[in-house]
């Protein structure tokens, strides 16, 4: 009966659940109706390696609107502004100590929102490089059709055998967590965003109460998207003209970036976490155990069959990424680290030590 519920469930996934497997949209080069001022926000903090790339494609954007970068430089200790060089388009704005409450990100991005009186921010991870043509692109898609605000799934970094088998599941996962057909339907309730290219109305965002609104989300993208959704439509897509340059080179680094906020997303409550664990059992694993297990009866091909609609799911993501298609086939033990992962980032928060990121904690309250 197990694996007849198992079939069942990913006869949902696949069918009703919002064609999420598809790895779709994607936004293509655009040229906007109108050019309104932008001001683009980018929170920084120990970001050396990176930042001269980041800023260096965001200030040669091809906009035809005036446009600025503002970088948050948020207490760095690693020389971050001064690797960020200097541009007749580049604010530098040193970060203020961060007020208790308040996430890290956010209260860097706040800094940058009181410095504008553009209409229209743009919110960018320090991490990520830009093609001339996205922030034209970004715009004519927060025009037509309307929305309050434009985010995408960027292309993450994929160079490393860690990251080739563990990154397009992780976006794989979140398209099944947060399906974009329903992000994108105004209808619908489901709200998500993913936080390296945020563009949004400035009204929008007061709005809802600005950021301060959402002062101490840790998952403050998807959190922001729920906010803005409830006064008016969001749009999430993937990205062709963004690429994240930050490296997983180590399983580990993947590991700790998941556990730094796998239990947040559950809301650190025990009872969501049981059934995340039964529902990752149910989606992944009972399938393979009947083909392994079960004989050569009903329980085996129905499992074949169970199997066999999970890896047809996951080839879109594959072939976004340009990985070999067999990496499906490895689905289940792709599953199992992220549930474990999920599970070492519930005991370290009841353990009280939490994740680290840029030398601050995260736990069941932000620090």
């Amino acid at each position: 009966m197990i694996v007849f519920l198992a079939f069942l469930i990913w006869l949902y996934l696949f069918f009703l659940h919002g064609r999420f497997w598809e790895s779709g949209p994607e936004l293509k080069p655009a040229v906007p109706v109108a050019h309104p001022d932008v001001d683009i926000i980018v929170p920084a903090r120990d970001e050396a390696e990176t930042i001269g790339p980041v800023i260096a494609s965001l200030v040669s954007q091809n906009y035809a609107g005036n446009f600025r970068v503002i970088l948050v430089d948020d207490n760095s200790t690693d020389g971050t502004a001064e690797k960020a060089g200097t541009h007749e388009r580049l604010t530098i704005i040193t970060g203020k100590p961060k007020e208790p409450g308040w996430s890290g990100k956010l209260w860097a991005l706040s800094q940058g929102v009181a410095a504008s009186a553009a209409p229209v921010l743009l919110f960018c991870d320090a991490d990520i490089t830009h093609d001339p043509r996205h922030l034209a692109t970004l715009v004519s898609r927060l025009q037509a059709p309307k929305v309050d605000m434009v985010s995408e799934m960027v292309k993450l970094n994929c160079t490393s055998w860690p990251e080739r088998f563990l990154i397009p599941a992780f976006v794989y996962f979140f398209q099944m967590l947060y399906p974009f057909a329903k992000a994108n339907d105004p209808s619908s309730r489901v709200a998500a965003a993913a936080g390296g290219t945020v563009l949004i109305r400035h009204e929008a965002l007061e709005r809802i109460g600005g950021l301060e609104k959402i002062k101490g989300a840790l998952i403050d993208d998807c959190t922001l998207a729920r906010e803005v959704k409830r006064f008016g439509p969001i749009y999430i897509g993937h990205s062709g003209l963004a690429t994240s340059i930050r490296p997983y080179p180590h399983a580990r680094d993947i590991w700790n970036m998941i556990a730094r906020t796998a239990f947040t997303q559950l809301n650190y409550s025990a009872l969501v976490l049981v059934g995340t664990i039964i529902g990752l059992t149910l989606v992944w694993l009972v399938a393979p155990y009947e083909i392994l297990f079960g004989g050569l009866g009903w329980r085996f091909f129905l499992g074949l069959a169970t199997f066999g609609l999970a890896c047809m799911s996951y080839l879109p993501t594959l072939h976004r990424y340009k990985q070999p298609y067999y990496f499906a086939l490895a689905l289940p033990v792709i599953a199992l680290f992220y549930m474990a992962a999920t599970i070492a980032s519930a005991v370290n928060y009841w353990r009280g030590t939490g994740a680290q990121w840029k030398s601050r904690a995260y736990g069941g309250e932000t620090k």
